[in-house]
C-alpha cells in the first residue's frame, strides 16, 4: 500500500480536537458545569472518532486485500461523511447512546466482495471494525492504569472505554447485519447467505428491541460486556462514574 492512500481528513482531525478539548475540560472537576461539559464532549467526540476508526478498519484490510475502490470513495480518509447516513448512523446511535447507554454500529463502508482475494480476507474485513473497537477500549483502559489521570478524567477515558467494549460485544454477534455475521457469511451455504442479505436491514432492530425489552437477555449481554472489559483491565467504577455524568439528567 502507498503512504499516500490514507490521508486524514481535516473534519477527523476536527473530531479528534474536540475530544481532547473535553479531555481538557474534565481536568476543571471543582466546576460541575465543565465536569459535565467536557464529559459529554469527550465522549460524543470519541465516540465519532472511534466510529471513523472502525470503519476505516474495513476499509483499510479489503483495500489490502484487493478492493482499490475504497480508496476512490473516501473510505481512507477517515472523514465521517464517508460513512455515515445522517439519521442511521449519527441521529439514531446517539439517542440509544444517551437514553439506553447501548452504542450502535452506525456506519457502514460499501466493500466490493468479488474483489478480495479469498475467504479469510472477507471474514478479515468484517472482524476489522471490531477488533478496533477493542483495540480501542483495551489502550483507554491502560491509559488509566498506566498514567493514574486525574478522577474526572480516569471517569470519561473509562466510560469510552466500555462503550467501545459494548460495540465489539455487540458488533461480534454472528446476527445478520452485524461484523460478527460478515465474518461467517463467506463460509455458510447460499441459502443462509440469501437469509441474510434479507435479514440484514431489521436483524439488529429486532436486537436492539429484545436488549431493551427482555431485562434478562440485556443482563447477558452486559455481563459479557463487563467481562471483556475487566479482562481488558477496566475499572467499572470509574465507568459508572462516568456513565453518571455523561447522563447528567437522570
Amino acid at each position: 500500500m502507498k503512504r499516500s492512500a490514507v490521508r486524514p481528513s481535516p473534519l477527523f482531525l476536527s473530531l479528534l480536537a474536540v475530544t481532547v478539548a473535553g479531555a481538557v475540560l474534565t481536568l476543571f472537576d471543582e466546576s460541575e458545569a465543565a465536569l459535565i461539559g467536557g464529559m459529554v464532549l469527550f465522549v460524543l467526540g470519541g465516540w465519532a472518532v472511534s466510529l471513523c476508526l472502525h470503519e476505516f478498519g474495513h476499509a483499510i484490510v479489503a483495500y489490502r486485500g484487493g478492493d482499490y475502490a475504497v480508496k476512490a470513495k473516501g473510505y481512507l480518509t477517515l472523514d465521517i461523511r464517508r460513512y455515515t447516513d445522517p439519521v442511521l448512523s449519527i441521529v439514531l446511535p446517539l439517542v440509544l447512546l444517551a437514553f439506553g447507554g447501548i452504542p450502535l454500529p452506525g456506519g457502514a463502508v460499501w466493500i466490493n466482495h468479488h474483489a478480495l482475494r479469498d475467504k479469510r480476507v472477507e471474514s478479515f474485513v468484517s472482524l476489522a471494525g471490531p477488533l478496533s473497537n477493542l483495540a480501542l477500549g483495551l489502550l483507554l483502559a491502560l491509559s488509566v492504569i498506566l498514567f493514574t489521570p486525574p478522577v474526572g478524567l480516569a471517569a470519561a477515558l473509562s466510560y469510552l472505554a466500555l462503550l467501545q467494549i459494548l460495540a465489539f460485544v455487540l458488533n461480534i454477534l454472528p446476527i445478520p447485519g452485524l461484523d460478527g455475521w460478515g465474518a461467517i457469511e463467506p463460509y455458510l451455504s447460499y441459502s443462509a447467505r440469501q437469509f441474510g442479505a434479507k435479514a440484514r436491514q431489521w436483524a439488529p432492530f429486532v436486537l436492539f428491541a429484545v436488549l431493551i425489552g427482555f431485562p434478562t437477555i440485556a443482563r447477558l449481554f452486559f455481563d459479557a460486556a463487563y467481562g471483556v472489559f475487566e479482562l481488558v483491565g477496566g475499572n467499572r467504577m470509574l465507568a459508572g462514574m462516568g456513565q453518571g455524568t455523561f447522563m447528567f439528567w437522570r
